[in-house]
């Protein structure tokens, strides 16, 4: 899971797809940390985003950096606990401008059964499951 959160990292930026009904929706995201043996990433709650994860939380990440690229599928488990947002914001301080751990808009989300894929044009792909 570290090699992921270090690979998204690197990146800056991956994109997230989720489904809206019957229409897949991707848009770039850049948060990705390890907290407490999960990988979390955030959004607002007033964000559609928010809302095609809380109605089918399965989504996949896709990043690219050196010609490499990295797919992550699995299910977003909501936590709405003040830490989890506390040690998110921490680490991105510039989501604070934006959000805080205290407001009824921040919300972060964890991985559950995930499936992390890298691969290239010149080397064999790499699972990782976690």
């Amino acid at each position: 899971m570290q090699e992921v959160q270090e690979f998204l990292k690197k990146c800056g930026i991956y994109y997230l797809a989720t489904i809206e009904e019957d229409q897949p929706r991707v848009r770039p995201f850049g948060t990705a940390e390890i907290f407490e043996n999960h990988l979390y990433i955030q959004t607002g709650k007033k964000k559609e985003v928010y809302k095609q994860i809380e109605k089918n939380p399965k989504v996949e990440i896709c990043a690219f950096k050196d010609g490499t690229w990295l797919r992550v599928s699995g299910k977003l488990i909501a936590d709405d606990r003040v830490e989890a947002k506390k040690d998110m914001l921490d680490k991105n301080p510039d989501l604070r401008e934006m959000y805080n751990e205290e407001d009824d808009n921040t919300i972060v989300f964890y991985f559950e059964d995930a499936t992390a894929t890298f691969s290239s044009f010149t080397e064999e792909a790499k699972t990782i499951k976690f």
